[in-house]
């Protein structure tokens, strides 16, 4: 990635896409590479442009952003590009679905502008976009739902190290908490988490997140 993050801004609502365009244009080292007003012409964008970061409405005539998603994760050409899902609702089922499509995290419509900025940048760097809160919260929404093997194929392939720092991950640990918990350096719980990733066909952090919970990698105990 060059030093400039290129953002897509995908959503149907004229008025917040110009919101975020005038935020982000102001700021130094972003440039709005486009804009799409439904699901289908942000494909079409995202295609055309290859951006860093997508900021995609969750929500949209044509096509939603859940599909949208699913179609920028599952093309090789788009595979550097980081979809983010906007949203009004929170943590709802909407975006529990767009990580499973593929989202690297996602952002409340109403997010400080500064949160917003710092957020692409993550996300532009290789980074999901879930803090432990927001693990938590997906922890919460597994506990009511057995382990399914069958969505999410490839656990057998994992390493008993990349098995422990893939669990470690969706407890929410950093790298660096994950290798002081491990005794290595945060260098090699990195590597791990990039062979487990790669062997699981997750692109990012998040999608190893919901690997864990839905393989029953990772046992539910409440919502801590």
């Amino acid at each position: 990635m060059s030093g400039v993050v290129r953002v897509a801004l995908v959503d149907d609502q004229a008025l917040m896409r110009a919101g975020f365009r005038a935020l982000l244009d102001a700021e130094e080292g972003i440039e709005v590479v486009g804009e799409a007003a439904d699901g289908e012409q942000g494909v079409a964008l995202v295609r055309d442009q290859v951006p860093d970061v997508a900021l995609v409405d969750v929500q949209m005539p044509v096509m939603t952003g859940i599909e949208a998603t699913r179609r920028i994760a599952a093309d090789p050409a788009l595979a550097a590009v980081r979809v983010v899902i906007l949203t009004n609702y929170g943590l709802d089922e909407y975006v529990f679905e767009a990580l499973r499509a593929g989202a690297s995290g996602f952002l409340l419509k109403d997010t400080e502008p500064a949160d917003l900025l710092q957020a692409i940048e993550v996300v532009a760097h290789g980074e999901a976009l879930l803090s432990p809160s927001v693990t938590r919260t997906l922890i919460g929404e597994f506990v009511s739902r057995p382990p399914d093997r069958s969505t999410a194929p490839g656990l057998d392939r994992l390493t008993r190290r990349e098995r422990e720092v893939t669990g470690l991950a969706a407890r929410g640990l950093s790298n660096e908490e994950i290798a002081a918990h491990m005794v290595i350096s945060p260098l090699t719980a990195k590597t791990h988490i990039s062979r487990a990733m790669t062997k699981l066909g997750a692109r990012d952090r998040a999608q190893l997140v919901v690997f864990a919970y839905e393989s029953g990698l990772v046992a539910v105990r409440g919502t801590a």
